[in-house]
């Protein structure tokens, strides 16, 4: 699933092209993605300006004279760019756009995304009960929210309530250049590693969104460019290998946990 830095990358090739424009067109090809679509759609979605593209955690919030238009790119979605209003419809095309004569196409072919509209005198239910997102988070909030918990550290990272946008991926780097455990007690662990923590997802987030994001399967930015983050994994998807810290003897581990894949080194993430 793209995770904050893949939609970041997408919120940044989407502004220049949209923001102050307005939606020419809008066809949608689907009545429904993951979930219905609401009533006249494509119809409410022409002629509305667009006034701010934002992100929060990982919606895409599109600000329109009347609405909100929120996005989630689900496990496969994408949204695809066309320099040119004769756009050749591609299949798994679900939702395509015009502003001016760039065209936007939202493509997903195992339909988990997810599209809505918000009227503007109402509160985007989706986002209404996330947390703060790393960048904004204190880190004296930060850890009392982790003391609320008995949840493992990984577990409770990947809760947007605790902590907003963070996904596997760059939990377990994070977390690796913390020297955490992921099997760690949520509410053992101490001021000073809190900071260390926040910190270190802070600093992972950043140079994933410098480089991208990471383009496992399905993540592209919106002109079709790979990101490039995956070529710098430290511990994700790196079972069976040494571990990249210095004068560590540890080998990276793959464990299932709370379903999900978390990638940890036996050695220097010890609890």
């Amino acid at each position: 699933m793209p995770e904050l830095p893949e939609v970041e990358t997408v919120c940044r090739g989407l502004r220049p092209y949209m923001e102050g424009k307005t939606l020419k067109s809008v066809q949608a090809y689907r009545s429904n993605l993951r979930n219905p679509f609401p009533p006249l759609f494509a119809e409410r979605l022409q002629g509305q300006k667009v006034n701010k593209i934002i992100r929060r955690g990982k919606y895409i919030l599109v600000e329109l004279s009347d609405y909100t238009w929120m996005m989630h790119l689900g496990m496969s979605g994408k949204i695809q760019r066309s320099l040119s209003s004769h756009y050749v419809h591609q299949k798994h095309d679900h939702v395509v756009w015009q502003v001016d004569d760039v065209t936007f196409a939202f493509n997903d072919p195992r339909r988990f995304g997810d599209m809505d509209l918000i009227p503007k005198s109402q509160v985007c239910t989706q986002v209404k009960s996330m947390a703060p997102e790393p960048f904004e988070m204190k880190a004296g909030d930060f850890y009392k929210r982790l003391q609320k918990t008995s949840r493992p550290l990984k577990t409770a990272l990947l809760d947007q309530t605790v902590i907003a946008g963070l996904g596997n991926i760059y939990v377990c780097e994070a977390l690796w250049q913390s020297g955490l455990s992921p099997f760690k007690t949520s509410n053992l662990i101490t001021k000073q590693q809190a900071q260390g923590l926040l910190k270190n997802i802070c600093e992972v987030l950043e140079r994933a969104i410098e480089a991208g994001g990471s383009s496992l399967r399905d993540h592209r930015a919106v002109d079709g460019t790979l990101g490039y983050f995956q070529h710098h994994f430290k511990v994700y998807d790196q079972k069976g290998k040494s571990c990249p810290t210095a004068l560590c003897s540890g080998t990276i581990k793959r464990e299932v946990q709370s379903g999900r894949s978390t990638y940890y080194c036996t050695t220097c993430q010890k609890k």
